[in-house]
Parts: structure tokens; sequence; C-alpha cells
């Protein structure tokens, strides 16, 4: 490869006309994409004024943790790590196209990616993805710096709303949360948030962990598998809900939520195989690696970034070799550890700054980009839980993330999950979208005549016009939080938090029982499939609400 590109693409000039500082051939490959964002993010602006409070897909970035130098320079040691360390554990589909686009492989079985061909398969990614709602009111453009709020996570335990202590999760409880996110306006797609710790079979898992998800919202929908045979019976199961065979590759309104390495730079050799198999069967890939800074990433924030945008850019290059063009999500999840006891800490500030420059990263390579924030390091729904989440979802959003995972219910680390968290942080999103949507200035807004018949008039605003017109619009209002004043919150129960959303949460979940698979077509998976979530369980008929 020579200093002008290589042999994986285009040739670029090495730099700048006279005078003028190099540029990378990553900066140029970018340029020309990033036209495209900037206009879309315009497009995005325009559409929010009037269009509600708010809503999905504003576009944020006002918050930058890194200057662009800092981007170039993590970027420059990304490739480098990638073509002089390479990855290890590649299974064979991907050791095979690598080697027909003359990868070296070392001596230990790693494979080395020249930084041309990572460059061509940034190129060849796509910088738009849709995920589609089965109603497509619900459908996601993710372009540009365009934010939306969402679900994810592996919770072994849920906090239990009548007891108020953890036990394991189950089937039931995975279908309750896809029914909850349903209601909720500030979920935007509703990825799988606990295991069904009852289910011990692979294949029996991953269908009914697809079932429950899907059963409950009509929102686009994640999932993962914990093999790859799984992925082509659940394709088949999707086809039935939609209604005939092939609709499904039509309109994929399910994407598949995998951690694709074992950090430091080693592929999870089973996640990969089920990463070839979503894409023979068009699923959208979520492209997750999570290093955790101070134990399987470097301690230094920068060093975290730099592992885990190579681990990322690492499985980027091997699903665009097998497939260019294949609807990927950029998501490096750098995590942290408490470097007291080596625990991880998803409410600490530094996970929040990690995650937010991800962000800034993957919108640096014109790609659609998730992170991961809201993983609160509380057990229960208290003051540092909202804290803990307020702070890393305000700048995840801020940053101009696409999607923002983990965003609602997570608790103990991600090691658990809760309903009532859950709706509380429904609240706590609107506030952060309400902060990434910023203020609009216009001739309106400023208000000059209204200031005017105030003084002249009334000396207040309380019934002007304006204030009426502008109260859903330039307003949100919490479900949860309290404004009462004390003497009326105390004649109301003196409640907190945590008590009023155990009553939202029952008044949610008593009646939604929702119909988002027709009937014939649920009788057609049940028999095709050993389908776990009983129909009772499905209706009030349970009286578990």
């Amino acid at each position: 490869m020579d200093a002008a590109g290589g042999a994986h693409g285009l040739r670029f000039p090495a730099g700048g006309g006279a005078g003028e500082p190099a540029r990378t051939r990553t900066d140029q490959m970018v340029e020309a994409r990033r036209g495209r964002g900037a206009r879309e993010a315009k497009r995005a602006q325009r559409l929010a004024a009037g269009s509600g409070t708010v809503r999905p897909g504003m576009p944020g970035g006002s918050y930058r943790p890194l200057e662009h130098a800092d981007i170039e320079r993590i970027n420059a040691a990304a490739l480098d790590i990638l073509e002089r360390i390479g990855i290890g554990d590649a299974i064979p589909q991907f050791r095979e196209a690598a080697a027909a686009v003359g990868c070296p492989v070392t001596e230990a079985g790693r494979v080395r990616i020249p930084r041309g061909l990572v460059e061509d398969m940034i190129a060849a990614a796509p910088g738009s993805v849709t995920l589609y709602g089965r109603d497509p009111r619900h459908d996601l453009e993710l372009s540009g710096r365009r934010v939306h709020f969402g679900t994810a996570g592996a919770a072994i335990s849920v906090l239990d709303s009548v007891t108020g202590r953890y036990r394991p999760s189950t089937l039931t409880d995975l279908y309750d949360f896809s029914r909850l996110a349903d209601q909720l306006d500030n979920v935007h797609w509703f990825s799988r948030t606990v295991v069904p710790t009852e289910l011990s079979d692979p294949a029996v898992l991953d269908i009914n962990t697809a079932y429950a998800t899907m059963a409950g919202t009509c929102k686009h929908i994640g999932t993962s598998f914990m093999q790859a045979a799984s992925v082509a019976p659940t394709v088949e199961m999707f086809d039935i809900v939609l209604g005939g065979a092939g609709r499904f590759a039509e309109r994929p309104f399910c994407h598949l939520h995998a951690t694709t390495m074992v950090p430091p730079l080693r592929f999870s050799i089973d996640t990969a195989h089920v990463m070839v198999a979503a894409i023979e069967h068009g699923m959208p890939i979520n492209a997750i690696t999570a290093g955790q800074a101070g134990a399987t990433a470097p301690a230094t924030l920068a060093g975290a970034l730099v592992q885990t945008t190579a681990e990322t850019l690492g499985a980027l290059t091997f699903v665009q070799l097998l497939a260019p063009g294949h609807p990927f999500i950029f998501s490096n999840w750098p995590f942290v550890s408490d470097l007291r006891s080596g625990a991880m800490s998803g409410g600490s500030a530094e996970a929040g700054i990690l995650n937010a420059a991800s962000a800034q990263i993957a919108n640096f390579y014109d790609l659609p980009s998730g992170v991961a924030a809201g993983m609160a390091d509380s057990k229960v729904p208290d003051v540092q839980a909202g804290a803990e989440k307020a702070l890393t979802t305000l700048l995840a959003g801020l940053s101009g993330a696409n999607l923002v995972y983990e965003s609602f219910g997570m608790l103990a680390s991600l090691l658990a999950c809760s309903n009532e968290m859950m709706v509380i942080d429904n609240d706590i999103m609107a506030g952060a979208l309400r902060a990434v949507r910023g203020i609009e200035v216009t001739d309106e807004s400023l208000a000059v005549q209204v200031i005017e018949d105030a003084v002249n008039g009334p000396g207040h605003y309380l019934g002007a016009d304006q204030t009426l017109a502008v109260m859903e619009s330039e307003y949100v209002y919490p479900i949860i939080g309290d404004r009462l004043s004390p003497a009326d919150w105390q004649d109301g129960g003196s409640t907190d938090a945590w008590e009023r959303a155990k009553r939202r949460v029952r008044d949610l979940l008593a009646d939604h029982y929702p119909a988002h698979i027709e009937p014939e077509r649920d009788a057609l998976i049940r028999d095709r499939f050993d389908i776990r979530l009983s129909p009772e369980d499905m209706s009030p008929i349970s009286r578990r609400w």
C-alpha cells in the first residue's frame, strides 16, 4: 500500500496544496458523505419546529468532548492497531474474505487489516439506515446526528414491583417490558431488556426471546441469539407475522444486537457466526464492542476509545467484505471500571463522556451510531439512579448519537431491570430530548410585541395568546415527577417517585394486552415453534397486574 491510498480503492493525494495541512484519506473519504449529513440535520431542525415539544430524531451534536484533531489521532491509532496487531479468532468466512483482498495473517492467526481496506469498507457501509417499525409511524431514520432513545440489555434480574426485591427475570417479564415500552412515547424502539432465565435450551431461548420482544409492541425491536441456527427460524416467524415469505427482508423490523468482540481485539466466535446468518437474512447489525476501561481496555479514556474504535472498525470491515452496503450500526460502547474494586460503573461521569465521544467518532465516519447510557449503578429507583441516568443520557443525546441504548429501566450496572425505573426514565428522556432540541430563535419566538403588550397591559403573560399556544410545543411536563407545592404534596400522600411509578406501571399494564400479532398468524407460529409464553399470560385473564 502506498502513501496515496494503496491497492484498495480510489487514490488520493497525500497532502493539500502549498501551505495547506495534509489531509488523511479518511478525511477526504467522509467529506462528500458529510455534506449529505449536514443537509439531513438542517431538515430535521426544520421539522422539529412545530411538531410537538420533543420527538424521535431531533439533531444533537452540541456537546463535543473531543476536538476534531483528537478524533483524527484516535482514528489514526485505531487504524494502526488493525494494520499492525490485527484481530484474533476470525471465523473461516471472515478469514476467506480477508485472504481474498490480501490481508496478511500473523503466526498467531491474527488477521491484519491494511488501513486502505478499512477506509474502503467505511466508504462501502451505508451512511443512513432505516429501522422499520411494524407500524410505519415508528420507522426510525439513522443519519447525521438524529437522536433516538431506547432499551437494551441482558439483565438476569428484575426489581419486583410488588415485593421491591430482586428475583430472576422471566419470559413474562420480557413481554411486560415490551408492552410497557409500547406505551411510553420516549422509548423509540425496544431491544430485549432481560433474559428469560427459566429457558435453558438455546434454540428455545432465542425464538421465545424474539417472540416476547415483538409481541408487546409494534415499534422497531432488537434481539440477540445464542446460536446462528436460530436466525433462520426467527426470520421465518417474522415472515409469518408480516403475512408471507420474504416480507421481513422488505421491511426488517428487528435488528441484531451483537456483542462482536471479546476484548482486547478478538472476535466472539459464536456471535461472528450469528452475524453471518443475520447478513444472509437481511437483518441490520448493531455491532457492539464493550471493552471495560481498566479491565479489558486501557485505563486511560483515550486508550479505551482507541481500542473500541479499532474493534468496531474490525467488525465493520468483515461485515462489509461479506456484504457491501449491509445495514450496520457503529456501536463502540466503552464501559468503565471502578478502579478501587474492578466492578463495572455504568452510571459514572466517565461512562457518559466516553459514550458521547464514541458518538462523535461514528459521526466523524458519517456512520449510523449506537452508544450506551442510562446504566445506573444504583439498585433501586432513587436519587442516585436519577442522577446517573440524567447525566449519562443527556451527554449521549447532546453528542448526537443516533441510538442511545440502555436508556430505560436498567439498574445495578445492567444486572437488573425495573418497570418503575422504566416509566421514571420516560420523564428523564423527555428532559434529555428537550435539551437536545435547544432553543429556536425566530421573529415570533423573540416575542418583542408580546413583551410590549404585557408591559402596556396586564403586566404578565399568563393569559397571553402566545403562552397558551406554546404550552405543548415549547415545554415538556413530567408524568412521574412532582411539581406540587409542599402542602399539596402532603395532602396527596407525600409520595416519592418510586411510589408514583408503581401506580403508573399498574395503570399501564393492567389492561394493555395489544394484539400486535393477528390471531391466525399467532396460531401458525405456535403450531410451528415451541412458544412458551402462554395466551393466558398475554391477556387480562392472568390478573398479574
